[in-house]
């Protein structure tokens, strides 16, 4: 099996030297270069053609998102962002996957042994798997619709709910959802959910979402997307309700699971241990629509790698629900909805446009 080419794109010194000898140890990969700026990196590329390239966001003379997007127009490859944990990296990171990045990593801190450690093994599965993923080019700009005006009131004497009002129609109260639409995704899912979710009308079954994310990514990607959307899209708090024409992203580093009572569905966000590996877990969020919605749920699993959501999907499944699974050739990474698919289920399979056609006809 032959090596898979990287080369290391950072300005710091030391990152290099620990990266390279990190991503060495594996047997599966080879270190054939590295880079402190964008300019050499471009010079290194043509002559050493790798297979797959880290990218620091931060860099002098260019930084990391320019030099992506001119890259993917002039040799496009898969690319690993390296962010910083903080509310602007987040930011950077989703423009990064918007314009064609296949994953992301956050750097920890170099004093922090351990960490460094789980970062040089983590970054080495991400290669691994990006070496055999699908490149996909960045989204057109789309439109921007201005976020509705938000309101709370208390449903009983235990929840406070907030009404969201329409963004078409702000004396419009969006109404309670009889019907729920589940989905998960990992790697290559932000891009995914971010178009399903672009093109449904706001009178659609509330729809709640695991997407393998850290936290503070998850509050700026619901942000993100939301101000695209004819739907209200937020990162879920703890007791939310759903409504009609509402989506709920489970916030990073906790679980979202969906409850129901005499006023509707909510969901719940609690601190539980990784399920998979993965916190949030998308199997954790399809087990608790399955119990809850039963026949009225819809399932959709998509792009990512590992086998998190593929239980939960036949959970679904089993008690009635319908479950779609994206179908290879639009996945950046078949990894989830293959599993899915291996355990049959998924009753049926669709490209991202033949999910979101479906989605329109699931209505209450």
């Amino acid at each position: 099996m032959n090596k898979i080419k990287v080369m290391i794109v950072d300005d710091s010194a030391v990152m290099r030297k620990f990266l390279t000898e990190s991503l060495s140890r594996s047997s599966r990969i080879e270190v054939v270069g590295t880079a402190l700026d964008p300019y050499i990196a471009a010079d290194k590329i043509n002559k050493l053609r790798p297979d797959v390239l880290t990218l620091d966001i931060e860099m002098p003379r260019m930084d990391g998102i320019t030099f992506l997007k001119k890259l993917m127009i002039a040799s496009p490859m898969p690319v690993i962002m390296v962010s910083s944990f903080t509310d602007s990296g987040a930011k950077v990171t989703l423009q990064a996957l918007e314009n064609g990045a296949v994953d992301f990593i956050l750097k920890p801190s170099i004093q922090d042994g351990a960490g460094m450690k789980d970062f040089a093994d983590a970054l080495t599965e991400k290669i691994i798997i990006a070496s055999n993923s699908k490149i996909k080019r960045g989204h057109p700009a789309k439109i921007i619709t201005e976020n509705p005006p938000v309101s709370s009131i208390v449903v009983d004497k235990k929840y406070t709910a907030d009404v969201i009002l329409s963004k078409k129609d702000p004396g419009q109260i969006k109404a309670r959802s009889e019907k729920v639409i589940a989905i998960g995704a990992s790697t290559g899912g932000t891009e995914v959910i971010d178009e399903i979710l672009v093109n449904l009308p706001d009178n659609l079954p509330g729809i709640v979402i695991t997407q393998h994310m850290p936290e503070k990514f998850t509050e700026a990607f619901a942000n993100r997307v939301n101000e695209k959307c004819s739907i209200t899209v937020r990162e879920a708090k703890d007791n939310d309700r759903l409504y009609k024409g509402m989506a709920l992203i489970a916030p990073g580093g906790r679980h979202m699971l969906l409850r129901a009572d005499a006023n509707g569905y909510w969901v719940e966000i609690n601190d539980g241990p990784p399920v998979n590996r993965h916190k949030p877990s998308v199997d954790v969020l399809f087990r608790s629509v399955s119990h809850v919605a039963g026949t009225s749920a819809l399932g959709i699993i998509c792009t990512g790698m590992g086998n998190d959501g593929a239980a939960g999907l036949l959970e679904m499944k089993q008690a009635g629900a319908v479950t779609i699974s994206q179908d290879e050739a639009s996945c950046v990474v078949y990894g989830m909805p293959n599993e899915a698919k291996k355990i049959g289920a998924a009753s049926m399979e669709r490209n991202v446009r033949g999910i979101i056609d479906y989605i329109k006809t699931f209505n209450d």
